[in-house]
C-alpha cells in the first residue's frame, strides 16, 4: 500500500510542477505577444484617443459654423431676391475699354520712337 501512496505522491508532485511550468510559460507567451502587438501598433501611424476626440470636436464646431453660414447666405439671397437677376445680368457683361484708343496709342508710341 505504501508504494501506491508513494506513486500517487510522485504523480501529484510531477503534475504540480508541470502546472507551474505551464503557468510560467503562459505568462511568458502573454508578455511576448503584448510586446509584439505594441511594436506593431507603434509602427502604425495611430492617434491617441485624446487627439481623436480633439479633432472630432473641431470638426463638429466647423460643421456647425458652416451650417450657420449657409443659413446666413440663404437669408441674404432671399433678401436680395428680385435685384439679384439685374445684378447677375450686369456682371455677365462688364464694361470694356474702347479697343481703338489703346491700339492707336501703341502705334503712336512706336512711330514716335522710329522718327527720333
Amino acid at each position: 500500500m505504501q508504494t501506491q501512496n508513494r506513486l500517487l505522491d510522485d504523480l501529484a508532485r510531477v503534475a504540480t510542477g508541470a502546472l507551474g511550468a505551464f503557468t510560467d510559460m503562459r505568462d511568458e507567451v502573454e508578455t511576448r505577444m503584448k510586446e509584439q502587438f505594441e511594436r506593431v501598433l507603434g509602427r502604425m501611424n495611430l492617434v491617441t484617443r485624446e487627439e481623436y476626440d480633439a479633432v472630432k470636436a473641431m470638426a463638429a464646431k466647423a460643421r456647425a459654423a458652416q451650417e450657420a453660414l449657409e443659413k446666413r447666405v440663404a437669408a441674404l439671397e432671399a433678401k436680395l431676391g428680385g435685384s439679384r437677376g439685374k445684378a447677375a445680368a450686369a456682371s455677365k457683361s462688364p464694361a470694356r475699354p474702347a479697343r481703338g484708343s489703346a491700339s492707336r496709342n501703341a502705334q503712336r508710341s512706336r512711330s514716335g520712337s522710329k522718327s527720333r
